[in-house]
């Protein structure tokens, strides 16, 4: 359907320029005859003129359709002897309706004079010809580019869905695994929350579809459907900290990208300290990019900061390769060890809000 109406509009396109176009040369052959004082009649004769171009250039038209995929070489004598063909015949009635209206029925002494002016017209023809094919190959390539954006989005768009379903049997694995260890210590009500917890969390992943970006406070819903589940495991041991800004709740935000970073904490952080920790996020508008910032309190990583990011499991790379292909160099994503101690992420994107998206 989509290809029908393109055709559609490239068949009217060609119809508004054809007409555009003749109707430019009659206008510009009227000009010119005001400077030799030509009689008012000789306007018909222009337009007939006009009138046998627009008429003898259509079936070139379909001509070149048919021979357009010819070898090069049998494409341009095909051309040309198209045009020198259409040519004569325009001089033969462009002659003969000058000289049977302007000079009343005048006839010449040898025919050959009816080809009078064919090599002029030969070049308006292959002129004519050239645009033809001037226009065809701008629009296969417009095609081809357009074809290939739509290959570029498509691959884009497959690329940010397997990254972000990446996650999921990620963290239901994790989640499985305490559920199962839960039903093996006879925890059955504690198991029961956990599963109908994961059941909303699951809900809302599968709602929500990996490609779009979605306001930052309904970021933060998913994100606490998730601490719920991990608070059955933790209980008191883990505290969650959200201090997000007024304006950054309408910011938009890849979703769940805060989800495997809170598991990345809680696996190296919280579930490391016997008294348990803290996490903090926050988040702030930062003149036109949004500042999300995710700390905790735990041990901390001995390695250097640039291994920090591919050391630490799923979460960190698959969040980083996220952002890198929703905002190509328009993003920062950073990891450090926290002050005093326990581990810092800082992620800088750009600030868009839901009206403006």
């Amino acid at each position: 359907m989509q290809w029908k109406t393109i055709l559609e509009d490239r068949n009217r396109f060609f119809w508004v320029l054809q007409g555009a176009g003749w109707s430019g040369y009659a206008l510009v052959h009227y000009i010119g005859s005001l400077m030799h004082e030509m009689r008012d009649i000789y306007a018909l004769v222009l337009i007939l003129g006009a009138y046998a171009g627009f008429l003898l250039t259509v079936p070139l038209r379909y001509m070149y359709r048919r021979i357009w995929d010819s070898p090069p070489w049998s494409l341009i004598l095909i051309v040309l002897a198209a045009s020198y063909a259409m040519a004569a015949l325009w001089a033969v009635v462009d002659n003969a309706t000058y000289w049977e209206i302007y000079k009343f029925g005048f006839r010449p002494e040898s025919n050959w004079f009816y080809f009078k002016n064919t090599i002029a017209k030969f070049y308006i023809m292959l002129s004519w010809s050239g645009l033809y094919f001037g226009i065809k190959y701008y629009q296969m390539l417009q095609d081809e580019k357009q074809k290939a954006l739509m290959a570029t989005s498509m691959a884009h768009q497959a690329q940010l869905k397997m990254l972000r379903y990446q996650l999921n049997p990620h963290f239901l694995f994790n989640t499985l695994n305490a559920i199962s260890t839960l039903i093996l210590v006879k925890e059955n009500e504690l198991a029961n929350r956990m599963m109908s917890k994961l059941s909303l969390f699951l809900r809302f992943s599968l709602d929500n579809e990996p490609i779009k970006k979605i306001p930052l406070a309904r970021e933060i819903d998913a994100l606490m459907l998730y601490l719920d589940i991990e608070k059955v495991r933790f209980d008191e041991r883990l505290n969650v900290t959200i201090d997000c800004s007024k304006e950054s709740e309408s910011a938009l935000v890849p979703s769940l990208f805060l989800q495997p970073l809170i598991e990345n904490s809680i696996k190296y952080a919280i579930a490391r300290l016997e008294q348990g920790g803290e996490i903090i996020v926050s988040a702030k508008r930062f003149g036109s990019d949004l500042l999300v910032r995710v700390e905790d309190n735990g041990p901390g990583s001995k390695l250097p900061v640039d291994q920090l990011v591919d050391s630490g499991g799923v979460g960190l790379a698959n969040t980083r390769d996220r952002l890198q292909a929703l905002y190509g160099k328009n993003y920062s994503f950073t990891v450090t060890n926290n002050e005093p101690h326990g581990l810092r992420i800082d992620i800088r994107i750009p600030f868009e809000q839901v009206e403006t998206a």
